[in-house]
């Protein structure tokens, strides 16, 4: 089997990326043509902390569906609107398939947002056998192997595929690519709809508001930038990502990361320097 390419843009939803970096291995890799309507891409996680202390890691959320194949719980992950928490030991690995905003659609045959917080079996959408499912991924030697089989398990049922999630990712890559885009208003209008005819397409195929989607891409951005270390203006980042203050910026990534946007900074530069 030829290793598949790799994702190689950061991951920008990795909190304390220096520190993670030593406590796990993150793999991401592109699907193939006949699934790259489907999905994004396929990320693999492996420890081995034995006769270490267990290590919680946190994520920050992207408006994604992922379908998980993990020994303590395999699942379908509806989009997730706090941060994720994951506590690593012993050793162990994880596979994950994440699929394109919107496109997760498809194969629920509903609305996202009936699945947005919540975790589904596999059963509930796919016609696999949960523990055959998971061994087959699991029980394999590399990653490659891994997302080859994941990538087997997907093909056995195949919707077609919806135009909607090109439409989205359009959307999307306005509101990555446009730090001053705040507004949901501005954001309507850059995608030709209405502020109504928005929020109805991404409470069906995305699972949330724009207005959590322009939040949240704001914060990753912040995040990203503060986890360099670099001496950032904090009320100025605060103010050019839409914030009225410094405070109400302050308040939603403490939420979110878990520590002050200047803590967090801080510490990013303290990791850098060992």
């Amino acid at each position: 089997m030829n290793t598949p390419p790799t994702v190689t843009d950061r991951a920008k939803g990795v909190v304390a990326p220096a520190l993670a970096g030593k406590m796990f291995r993150l793999g991401r890799y592109l699907p193939p043509p006949d699934l790259a309507p489907f999905l994004d891409h396929y990320w693999v996680v492996e420890w081995d902390l034995q006769g270490c202390p267990p290590h919680t890691q946190r994520t920050l959320p992207y408006p994604c569906v992922h379908v998980v194949f993990d020994r303590a719980r395999t699942g379908i992950w509806g989009l997730t609107t706090g941060s994720f928490d994951y506590e690593l030991k012993d050793a162990g690995k994880v596979c994950g398939l994440r699929f394109r905003p919107g496109a997760f659609r498809a194969f629920l045959g509903r609305p996202l947002h009936t699945i947005t917080d919540q975790v589904l079996p596999l059963s509930a959408v796919f016609p696999w056998d949960e523990a055959a499912a998971q061994d087959a991924v699991l029980d394999t030697l590399d990653d490659t192997a891994m997302i080859e089989a994941a990538g087997a398990l997907l093909r056995t049922d195949l919707p077609a595929p919806d135009p909607q999630v090109d439409r989205i990712a359009g959307i999307l890559r306005a509101v990555e690519s446009t730090p001053g885009l705040t507004q949901v208003e501005e954001l309507a209008a850059s995608a030709h709809m209405s502020v109504r005819s928005l929020q109805q397409l991404f409470s069906e195929y995305v699972g949330v508001s724009p207005k959590w989607v322009i939040r949240r891409f704001r914060l990753h951005e912040a995040a990203d930038r503060l986890a360099t270390g670099a001496d950032v203006d904090l009320a100025a980042l605060a103010h050019g990502l839409g914030y009225f203050d410094q405070a109400h910026f302050t308040s939603d990534f403490r939420r979110l990361v878990g520590k002050s946007p200047g803590r967090y900074r801080d510490e990013a530069r303290q990791a850098g320097a060992m």
